[in-house]
C-alpha cells in the first residue's frame, strides 16, 4: 500500500466515491477492475481549476479529495492522483506514488533528468489470475495510472518500453537511465511526463505541498493565469480552456466553439465535465465568469496581433 496517504476517510466516502465512478462492487483486485476503475474516473471526475481561479485552492490530502469526489468536484494531479491512490488502496490495490512532472516537448532534456516535481504519478502491481498457491502462474504485471492529465490515456499502461496504442491515440513509455521513467505523447496538453522510479516516501502528500502552493497561488502558475477543464473518454478529449469550448476526436475531426454567456458556461461545466456546481455562491459565480470573460478578451487581443 501507499505509504503516506493521509488520515483514511470513513469507509462512507470511499461508498460515495464509488457511487460517483459508478461502480458500486468494484470486486478484488485485478487487471480488469484497474482498468475499469481508472476508465470512470477519467469520464466522470473532471480535471478542473475551479477554485483555484477562485483563489481558495483545496488542500491535497488525498482523504479530503476523496470526499470532494464524493460530492461532485474535481481537480488536478495532486488531487487526482492522491485520491485515485487512496482509492486503490482501500480496494487492496498495490500502488507506488511517484515524484513526477509535466514538460513541453522542447524541454526533453530537463525531462530526462527528472528535475520537476510537478506531478504525482502513479504505478500498480496487479497480481495475475491465479497467482496464489499456483507456481506455473504467470508474473504480476506493473501498469503506469495516471488520472491527473486531464488529456492522457484513457487505461493504464503496461510499464514496458515502446509505444501503446489506445484507440486512436498513441502514447509510448522509455526507461530512464538511473532515474526513472519517461511518458511521451506529442501534441497533448502533456507532452512529456517524467516521473523517479523510487517511491515518493513516508510524506505522501505533504511530500506534494510546496509544489501545489506554487501551481495554485503563483501568478506565474498556468492554473491561476487561465481556467481549464478536461474530462476524457474512450474517443475523444472535451476541453474549456477559459471560454472555448473543444473536442478532440481524431477519427470525427475537433471541433471548436465559443461560449455564449455565464449561462452555457456554467450548464456546460455541470453537463459536459461533471462537475456538481452546488458549492459556488451567486457572488463565486460572478467572480469566475468575470475573471474567465477578462482573459478571454486578452487572448482575442494576442490572436488579434
Amino acid at each position: 500500500m501507499t505509504p503516506g496517504t493521509s488520515t483514511a476517510p470513513h469507509p462512507g466516502a470511499y461508498a460515495a466515491y464509488l457511487r460517483r465512478l459508478g461502480i458500486e462492487e468494484p470486486g478484488a483486485p485485478s487487471a480488469e477492475g484497474l482498468f475499469a476503475l481508472q476508465r470512470a474516473h477519467l469520464e466522470r471526475i473532471p480535471y478542473e481549476n475551479v477554485d483555484i481561479q477562485l483563489g481558495r485552492a483545496a488542500g491535497i490530502d488525498p482523504g479530503l479529495s476523496v470526499r470532494r469526489f464524493g460530492a461532485g468536484r474535481g481537480g488536478y494531479c495532486f488531487h487526482l492522483n492522491g485520491a485515485f491512490a487512496a482509492l486503490l488502496d482501500h480496494l487492496g490495490y498495490e500502488v507506488t506514488r511517484h515524484v513526477g512532472g509535466v514538460y513541453t516537448e522542447s524541454d526533453s532534456e530537463a525531462a530526462v533528468r527528472g528535475e520537476s516535481g510537478d506531478h504525482l504519478a502513479l504505478t500498480v502491481r496487479v497480481a495475475a489470475a491465479g497467482d496464489a498457491g499456483d507456481a506455473g502462474a504467470a508474473e504480476a504485471a506493473d501498469y503506469y495510472v495516471d488520472a491527473g492529465l486531464g488529456d492522457g490515456p484513457y487505461e493504464p499502461l503496461p510499464l514496458r518500453e515502446g509505444p501503446h496504442r489506445q484507440g486512436a491515440f498513441t502514447y509510448s513509455l522509455e526507461r530512464l537511465p538511473k532515474t526513472g521513467w519517461l511518458y511521451r505523447h506529442p501534441g497533448s496538453s502533456a507532452p512529456l511526463v517524467s516521473f523517479r522510479t523510487e517511491p515518493a516516501g513516508t510524506a505522501g502528500a505533504a511530500g506534494f505541498e510546496a509544489e501545489h502552493l506554487r501551481l495554485s497561488t503563483s501568478e506565474d502558475s498556468g492554473f491561476v493565469r487561465a481556467f481549464a477543464a478536461l474530462r476524457r473518454d474512450a474517443d475523444g478529449i472535451d476541453v474549456l480552456r477559459g471560454r472555448v469550448l473543444s473536442r478532440i476526436d481524431p477519427v470525427k475531426g475537433n471541433t471548436e466553439r465559443i461560449l455564449d454567456g455565464p449561462e452555457e458556461f456554467y450548464a456546460t461545466l455541470e453537463g459536459v465535465f461533471g462537475r456538481e456546481l452546488d458549492d459556488l455562491t451567486p457572488t463565486d459565480r460572478t467572480a469566475l465568469w468575470t475573471r474567465v470573460s477578462r482573459a478571454h478578451e486578452t487572448w482575442l487581443a494576442t490572436r488579434r496581433t
